[in-house]
């Protein structure tokens, strides 16, 4: 019967070593872009905005990375920060670029203009700010 124990114990012994070897040949995570170009915009609303027109906006800019071909990535969130240093600003959009070309080709977009157009008898103010991503 020891001798059972023995080899079970073994046999978990051996598996775990295994497991171990294979979680180790497992690739680090990837770094998030690092080099492309971030757009960052914010948006606070016109008091008056209905949730209605705030959902059109969301959906509108959502849509552009559909529409252009240059967008390698996009996110977007509405601000929950408990600090109260929003100054108003509500939404948040992260619009990813491979290069300034990329940046270029979306500003002047036939989409991006149309979304602007939409957006701007909302907006109280906007703060935008670009970088080249850095670890």
């Amino acid at each position: 019967m020891r001798k059972a124990h023995v080899w079970t114990l073994v046999g978990l012994l051996a598996l775990a070593v295994v497991a171990s070897s294979l979680k180790a040949k497992e690739p680090a995570p990837k770094k998030p872009n690092l080099g492309m170009l971030r757009h960052v915009v914010l948006f606070k609303f016109k008091e008056g905005t209905s949730p209605a027109q705030l959902r059109k906006i969301e959906e509108g800019f959502r849509a552009l990375p559909s529409k252009i071909p240059q967008v390698a990535d996009f996110e977007w969130g509405t601000n929950n920060s408990p600090e109260g240093l929003d100054d108003g600003f509500t939404h948040c959009f992260l619009v990813t670029f491979h290069d300034e070309a990329g940046r270029a080709a979306y500003l002047p977009h036939p989409a991006h203009q149309e979304f602007v157009a939409l957006l701007k008898p909302h907006m109280e103010k906007a703060l935008v700010i670009d970088y080249v991503a850095k670890e």
